[in-house]
Formats: C-alpha cells, sequence, structure tokens
C-alpha cells in the first residue's frame, strides 16, 4: 500500500455548507450541540460531517427533499455554513490522493479474498444510472483511513441526469467534504436571508 506522511496540506479555507433540520441549525449555530458524523455504510467519502463545498443550493435541495421522505428526520428544512481547514485532504480531485485509494482497493480486495468475504458493491438507490448508495466506495475509504489520517475527505460526484441530450455535464454534480477531524471545522453561520 502506498502511505506516506508526505500527504499535502491544503492551503486556505473553504466554505461549505450542511443540510439539516432547523432545531439541529439551532443548536450548532448556538453553541448547544455539535454536528453529529454520518457513519452509514453506503456514505460516499466514509464516516464524518459531510458538506456541499461552495453550493449553498445543493445543501438546501438535499435537506427539502430529505424532508419529504418517508420518516424524514428532518421537517423544517435549514442549511448551517461553515468554515473548513481542509488540512490534511485526501482529495480525490488530485492523482496522488486517487494514486493512495486504488493502492487501498488493492491492498483491501486481497484482506477480503484471504479471509474469503465478498466485496462490498456500489448500488443504485431508484434503478437509475446513479450509484448512490456506495457500500464499496466508503469501505475503501474507511480502509484508507484506519491506516493513514486525514482531516477532511473531499470529491467530485458526477450526479442526476444529464442537463441536455448527449451533455456530459449531470444536473446534482457537486463537490463534497467529509470532515474526519472536527476541528477543521474554524466556525459555523447562518445564511442571511
Amino acid at each position: 500500500m502506498i502511505l506516506s506522511n508526505s500527504i499535502p496540506k491544503l492551503p486556505g479555507l473553504v466554505i461549505a455548507y450542511h443540510g439539516c433540520d432547523r432545531d439541529v441549525a439551532d443548536k450548532v449555530i448556538s453553541g448547544v450541540d455539535k454536528l453529529k458524523d454520518s457513519d452509514n455504510a453506503f456514505d460516499w467519502l466514509g464516516p464524518g460531517q459531510y458538506f456541499w463545498e461552495n453550493s449553498v443550493q445543493r445543501a438546501i435541495d438535499w435537506a427539502v427533499e430529505n424532508s419529504l421522505e418517508e420518516n424524514a428526520k428532518i421537517r423544517n428544512p435549514a442549511v448551517v455554513g461553515a468554515i473548513i481547514d481542509l488540512g490534511m485532504c485526501l482529495n480525490l480531485v488530485d492523482s496522488y490522493s486517487i494514486n493512495l485509494v486504488k493502492s487501498a482497493y488493492d491492498n483491501m480486495k486481497d484482506t477480503y479474498a484471504a479471509a474469503g468475504r465478498p466485496m462490498p458493491k456500489n448500488v443504485s438507490k431508484r434503478n437509475d444510472y446513479d450509484l448512490l448508495l456506495r457500500y464499496l466506495d466508503c469501505a475503501v475509504i474507511k480502509f484508507l483511513c484506519e491506516r493513514q489520517p486525514f482531516d477532511t475527505v473531499r470529491g467530485v460526484f458526477p450526479e442526476g441526469q444529464p442537463i441536455y441530450a448527449g451533455s456530459g455535464f449531470r444536473a446534482k454534480t457537486h463537490i463534497q467534504i467529509c470532515v474526519k477531524n472536527p476541528g477543521s471545522i474554524k466556525g459555523y453561520f447562518f445564511l442571511r436571508g
């Protein structure tokens, strides 16, 4: 496995947004509570706190969509803004990080084979072309992060329908950040208006 202490530390801060219930947003902004880690076996970037980088609309859309689901945890959709220092980032738009993930996959595959276990698979949620339930990707990122700590994981996700016939652009494409180290979140804010 390619592991190194030379993981690039990304400079600067990013603005990102988290969709949630208004009650959660109020408690986080007031300092009464903290955002909880998402730790589902299908989370794209493994366990952590999820944000949309520079896309308040995607966070709003996600919160609204989730409020409409049966047994929804979100009743009153809201968005919390955050200032995040990516720090030691598994940046999946960088070839170095992509090679780390590929190496982790190869090692995980060997580990599963030696144990006689089947590898997890990514699957669609609604029998469409989006592989929204990322069991395999989550397992690989988790496998890697257990061996090499990261403050954040950042990835681009083409999602949704093509925006026109023959398009390579998808309607819900976004950059997602998964915060592994809560100390990377430098502050929270509400949106104006």
